[in-house]
């Protein structure tokens, strides 16, 4: 991948307070530390670019300022993380500078820099409009469960794939690979402009997965191979098994 200055890439992470299974989220303690100083640490550390925290909470935004990222406070009822990155986006750049940005989901305290690193390389094809991540499924109950997205695509490079689908269900069919999809996102500007102002599209609202959108709408979504699937934290389980995952982990932050 050609080399990227750190000019033209933003790493935001949106950050919402409220959520159904877990209020409060990003704040949750892992090891002493709020999520969110935990997935602020791993951006950073992918050097990629400046790290922004777009929330709406402002315990949210001091506990990012904290961990040494940008908080930005955006409105609270977004409909998704990727309408609050926009809006956050269009905040600290309104002149249009910078032109990729890395999605972060602010729910991934596992994630990392490599794998951030990795959701960029396909940007670097000027005919892709969105770059994400995927995962080979190596455990048997994945490839039936609905939680597990799976992302159907074509080989174009060694590690990458051009997505033709994603979805709940169980496929391709036949033998061969299925891949677990990594919500994790890096948009060129005008594409992430494009899709933000889209309506939701009839697969989007039958699967429940926002990537269709663009899908229906032409956009090509290539996604990057990595070896494992980062936990995310949903539910007190999740929290409870990131707390015994990360509890005591050194850190890796820049400035440590």
């Amino acid at each position: 991948m050609p080399a990227l200055s750190a000019d033209r890439v933003v790493l935001m992470i949106p950050a919402r307070f409220a959520s159904t299974r877990l209020p409060g989220k990003p704040l949750a303690d892992i090891g002493g530390r709020p999520m969110i100083a935990h997935v602020v640490e791993r951006a950073r550390a992918a050097d990629l670019g400046e790290v922004v925290v777009a929330t709406d909470a402002a315990a949210i935004a001091q506990a990012a300022e904290a961990a040494g990222a940008r908080a930005v406070m955006t409105r609270a009822d977004h409909a998704s993380g990727s309408d609050r990155i926009f809006e956050a986006l269009s905040t600290i750049d309104p002149q249009g500078a910078i032109d990729l940005v890395v999605n972060v989901q602010g729910d991934l305290p596992t994630i990392s820099a490599d794998a951030i690193r990795a959701a960029l390389a396909p940007l670097a094809d000027p005919a892709v409009d969105i770059a994400t991540l995927a995962a080979e499924i190596v455990r048997e109950e994945e490839r039936d469960d609905p939680n597990v997205v799976k992302v159907v695509g074509s080989q174009v490079a060694p590690g990458r794939l051009r997505a033709l689908y994603f979805t709940r269900a169980t496929a391709p069919t036949g033998p061969g690979p299925l891949y677990h999809h990594i919500g994790l996102y890096a948009y060129r500007r005008a594409a992430l402009a494009r899709f933000v102002a889209l309506p939701p599209s009839p697969l989007e609202r039958r699967e429940r997965l926002e990537q269709l959108r663009a899908l229906e709408a032409g956009m090509r979504i290539d996604v990057a191979l990595v070896d494992t699937v980062p936990l995310g934290v949903d539910m007190p389980a999740d929290l409870a098994r990131a707390q015994s995952l990360l509890q005591g982990a050194p850190s890796n932050r820049r400035d440590a």
